[in-house]
């Protein structure tokens, strides 16, 4: 590695930590909010311009545009990670491998989409959005998305990349929801027959969504979080639990859906409601076959590392853009593994490949559109 490699290479990563020991779990306003001035201050200094400071419902967004959007680059600085968790976790670069929260979902995937529209010899169509509500479902960016996609020639999302560094060429759709059981309560020992139980019918009522899964279709169907009751001592009145869908065609998504409000109590005198639905349409491959086509192109032209293109449960605000139609390529982002987890760890060798890879891509599309 030349000096000019190496010292670019420790510019990245400075930049990086900046962003990680900014702690920003999404359900955090205001550490939301800090994270959003550390972002627009690292894209000020790269871009040369500040952003336009998106707040929808209490949330920061960030936006770069330069000139009528042809290329978008979409991230989110948001993270799982509740604050406090660099004192178990701490920022650590070493033998190759960067770790900290946030490092792979999504800090460096960030920090790469700035520094590669920084190297472009012309930015003019280029448009840069940060998020900051991602790993919530995207509730309040979800239309910012979709109306600065909506002209564009393709969106390239700087996620990390899947196993191996492959490409994310297809993503599960996602549905959530919310079940509501409503009963009567009663007390435990003097008469717990005057009761409805609600404990009882979520059980009943878990077992059926439960069922809805087709592993045939991909499709998975499961309950998660939980809660009932008030005290040991009395029949619950009430209690809810929530549903996670994954799905890889619409007609699948479709079916649950139908499925899911078509729910009915078998307790008599309990009553249950159904909130949410689906929240990411899937993205499916002929979205991302073009896109990817010329990812390889420009790879293979610049020798880099090969990869694969694979299609993924986990969902992202690429299922928005290419639901609606416009070219979407996802996974180009950091290359490592251990999202949301424990190990999330960066490798720092592939950093340089990545960025060189977006920027290549961004000037092959735009190269393209100005034909």
């Amino acid at each position: 590695m030349g000096v000019a490699a190496a010292v670019a290479v420790e510019q990245l990563l400075a930049d990086i930590e900046e962003l990680v020991v900014c702690e920003s779990p999404s359900d955090d306003l205001d550490a939301v909010a800090r994270s959003a001035d550390t972002v627009a201050a690292l894209g000020t200094r790269l871009l040369g311009a500040a952003p336009e400071r998106i707040v929808i419902d209490g949330r920061t967004h960030l936006r770069w545009r330069f000139g009528a959007p042809r290329v978008l680059l979409l991230g989110h600085h948001d993270t799982v990670w509740p604050i406090g968790s660099l004192a178990t976790h701490p920022f650590d670069v070493s033998d190759g491998v960067l770790r900290g929260p946030g490092t792979f979902d999504m800090k460096t995937g960030v920090v790469m989409a700035l520094h590669a529209v920084a190297g472009l010899a012309d930015r003019e169509g280029v448009s840069v959005l940060i998020t900051g509500d991602e790993e919530l479902g995207s509730p309040s960016s979800r239309e910012l998305i979709l109306d600065e996609a909506r002209d564009c020639a393709a969106v390239f999302v700087l996620e990390a990349a899947a196993e191996g560094g492959a490409l994310k060429v297809a993503r599960k759709g996602v549905s959530l929801y919310r079940v509501v059981v409503t009963g009567r309560a009663a007390h435990a020992g003097l008469e717990p027959e005057r009761g409805v139980n609600a404990s009882i019918e979520a059980a009943h009522l878990v077992l059926a969504v439960a069922a809805l899964g087709d592993q045939d279709a991909g499709t998975t169907v499961t309950p998660t979080l939980l809660s009932s009751g008030s005290t040991t001592n009395t029949v619950p009145a009430a209690a809810e639990f929530a549903v996670d869908v994954r799905v890889r065609t619409i007609a699948e998504q479709d079916r649950v859906d139908a499925a899911m409000h078509a729910l009915v109590t078998r307790l008599p005198g309990a009553e249950v409601r159904i909130e949410g639905g689906p929240n990411r349409r899937p993205m499916e491959p002929s979205s991302s076959e073009h896109l990817f086509e010329r990812a390889v192109a420009v790879a293979e032209a610049a020798g880099l590392t090969p990869f694969d293109g694979v299609a993924v449960g986990g969902a992202s605000d690429g299922n928005f853009t290419a639901g609606a139609g416009v070219p979407t390529l996802d996974g180009l982002g950091a290359v490592g593994g251990g999202a949301h987890a424990d190990d999330e760890h960066v490798v720092v060798d592939m950093i340089g490949e990545r960025l060189t890879l977006l920027e290549g891509l961004i000037a092959d599309v735009l190269a393209g559109e100005g034909a």
